[in-house]
């Protein structure tokens, strides 16, 4: 008599039934969409991720799009932000420059992103993720690890298919789909979530994690980079196979630091928290110019913006920061960052900008540039932001026209007011 096969704990995703056979497709509604693991059960760390976030929201909310292949970014000078999957197909990634991803799907639709909408959506996203857990790591506006430890008594269902009825949840509700990655680990969790993408359920248990990763190349794990990759190809070192053989010394000695990481993670041995608190370490925006600039005075009413739409950011957010950064991007793509820390943190446009200011008058010398950007680090409670300056009362005035600004702003939209910095008159009649 043949032994039949152990039953592995299974499910279907569309419709929650267990499927714990090898049947490739749902007895109850014949999906194909079956997750099957020996440790489904137990495992309680998942990455979620938003798929190509900022283009399915758009396709969402204009239907016409839906079967087109759709590129979020700026203009011929700029880069991908996002591009939906059909663009992928054709060859479009993000941080494309746009020329070249024009040229690889000509024949795209190419839309300006529209953060303001999609801050309002990711954030619909995290509080279904809240919903689910206290123990949500945002990563992004469109990705979070999340903790489901000990939330079975709370949702009657093991952490595997509360994920996934979370997943049907955002389609339903939200309009948007996500990939679900679940694993022991943050680090496993986040590599098990690009797996299957879009719409992704991919799981990678204890068991099976050494054989899983020594398939796998380096740039796998977590800070290998592009540089890195180069250094460690060098050395004859491409697969994470390889880094498994070695010891933690050795590796140590040849990589620093990250030669800890390598020997830990390439054994998926991450022993990392969830933590709630870890949110966006900055806040900021840049652009990039149609042609290039190196005069001083164009290039300030570019900051004002920028700055504003940081301050805007950083006021729905509720955090304020103490460091500016102003980031230059020159016409042969060298970046320059200089920035200076604050008294008191800011959470203010005018701060922003003035001290942006500051730092671009240093800069401007004639060079041409073709990216400018502003942003604010080290981040905060916004209690102890723009205390009244009892040394400049300019400062302290300015600070009250802001909040009136915002206020009117608020009600009847962002260019109701503008600044003297970046006001334009209406010329089209001249």
């Amino acid at each position: 008599m043949t032994p039949q096969p152990a039953k592995m704990p299974g499910f279907c995703r569309d419709c929650l039934r267990d499927a714990p056979t090898e049947e490739r497709r749902c007895r109850a509604c014949g999906s194909p969409r079956l997750v099957r693991h020996a440790e489904l059960l137990d495992l309680t760390i998942a990455h979620i991720d938003c798929d190509a976030f900022y283009a399915a929201v758009e396709k969402r909310d204009n239907p016409e799009l839906a079967d087109k292949p759709l590129i979020i970014g700026g203009g011929k000078r700029g880069v991908v932000s996002t591009a939906c999957y059909i663009a992928r197909i054709h060859g479009v990634r993000s941080a494309m420059p746009m020329f070249k991803a024009l040229e690889a799907c000509p024949q795209a639709v190419v839309l300006p992103p529209n953060m303001e909408k999609y801050v309002t959506v990711g954030r619909q996203v995290r509080a279904l993720m809240q919903e689910l857990t206290p123990l949500v790591q945002p990563l992004s506006i469109d990705e979070a690890f999340l903790d489901l430890s000990g939330t079975e008594r709370l949702h009657h269902a093991p952490p595997a298919l509360t994920l996934a009825r979370f997943a049907r949840r955002i389609e339903a509700e939200i309009g948007i789909s996500v990939s679900v990655g679940l694993s022991y680990c943050k680090f496993l969790a986040k590599v098990a979530s690009d797996l299957q993408k879009p719409r992704g359920f991919s799981v990678i248990g204890r068991e099976e994690a050494l054989t899983f990763l020594a398939a796998r190349p380096v740039t796998t794990i977590w800070g290998v980079g592009k540089a890195f990759a180069a250094t460690l190809e060098s050395d004859g070192i491409r697969m994470i196979s390889q880094l498994q053989t070695m010891e933690e010394g050795d590796l140590m000695r040849r990589y620093g630091t990250m030669g800890q990481r390598l020997y830990r993670l390439s054994r998926g041995i991450d022993d990392r928290d969830v933590h709630p608190n870890d949110a966006a370490k900055s806040v900021s925006a840049e652009t990039t110019f149609f042609d290039d600039i190196h005069r001083h005075d164009d290039l300030v009413p570019i900051l004002r913006d920028l700055s504003e739409k940081v301050a805007r950011r950083m006021k729905k957010s509720a955090v304020a920061g103490h460091t500016v950064v102003l980031k230059l991007k020159t016409a042969d793509f060298r970046i320059r960052t200089r920035n200076r820390r604050l008294a008191d943190p800011t959470m203010l446009a005018d701060r922003i900008f003035r001290t942006g200011l500051t730092l671009l008058e240093k800069e401007t010398d004639g060079t041409k540039f073709r990216l400018l950007g502003i942003g604010v680090t080290d981040l905060c409670d916004p209690g102890r932001a723009d205390p009244p300056d009892l040394v400049d009362a300019q400062a302290t005035r300015r600070a009250a026209a802001e909040a009136a600004i915002d206020k009117l702003r608020d009600k009847f939209g962002k260019k109701s007011v503008e600044t003297g910095y970046t006001f334009r008159p209406n010329t089209s009649d001249q």
